[in-house]
């Protein structure tokens, strides 16, 4: 048998101040419901809401590791790219001077490394709490 949904054909007009639809809005966002009438009218009729809960602290975590992520893989293309022409030189000499002009780049990458390292611990001393 067909599951028939009852067919909604009664109307509630409902004015609001901009700062109660400012209200409405952020709690309909904060809800899975996909639109404001669904949302309105399961608050009006008792029905369960969900709400959804976010982790400040793992927000902030994420935002600061794809920032980190980007970078390192930025620095890790031009690395790549300086030991793909380092593999490629047969002078001695050479080899020599790319250490020495590159190593800026290796301190680099150690630095964001560390950075990682240490906002990991931060963000593991606080979910230990």
């Amino acid at each position: 048998m067909k599951d028939e949904t009852p067919i909604r054909n009664k109307i509630l007009h409902v004015r609001f101040t901009p700062l109660e639809w400012i209200i409405v809005q952020k709690k309909f966002e904060q809800s899975t419901c996909r639109k404001v009438s669904e949302f309105v009218r399961k608050r009006l009729l008792d029905k369960p809401v969900t709400i959804y809960h976010r982790n400040k602290s793992l927000d902030d975590f994420a935002t600061e590791m794809v920032l980190l992520r980007r970078e390192l893989n930025a620095i890790g293309i031009n690395y790549n790219q300086q030991v793909k022409r380092l593999n490629s030189m047969n002078d001695y000499t050479e080899v020599k001077k790319w250490f020495i002009m590159h190593s800026p780049t290796e301190q680099l990458l150690l630095k964001k490394v560390e950075e990682i390292n240490a906002k990991i611990a931060q963000i593991n001393d606080q979910w230990l709490l």
